[in-house]
């Protein structure tokens, strides 16, 4: 049974935008399901990191969203581990809609209601 995960990559900032698309296409080639619709991804771009990873201060975000069954995700795991040009990822089983594109530029709630008065 296909299960939705979302996984946050952090790539390093001297990788080209092809070269990032290919090995997310590499990645996920990993765990996809026939049947299931591709994985959705969502380029953040080159952020400052709250710290060093590998000697970098910064880092290129990309989130991804797709569904697969369970057992595959061991294997993308350690093939995004061997690759050199990730500096970290994080996979979480994602019950909840997609992360929005740019966190800063969500409203929270509160300020929603006060822009209708």
């Amino acid at each position: 049974m296909a299960r939705p995960y979302e996984v946050v990559f952090i790539f390093d900032p001297a990788l080209d935008d092809e070269t990032i698309n290919t090995k997310l296409s590499t990645f996920h080639a990993l765990v996809q399901t026939p049947g299931v619709e591709a994985p959705r991804f969502n380029h953040w771009g080159r952020r400052t990191l709250a710290y060093s990873i590998k000697k970098r201060d910064t880092g290129y975000y990309v989130v991804a969203n797709f569904e697969t069954e369970m057992k595959l995700l061991p294997e993308f795991e350690r093939a995004i581990k061997l690759d050199e040009g990730v500096l970290r990822h994080l996979v979480v089983l994602n019950d909840e809609p997609p992360t929005p594109p740019n966190y800063a530029a969500v409203k929270p709630p509160e300020a929603e209601e006060e822009d209708d008065e």
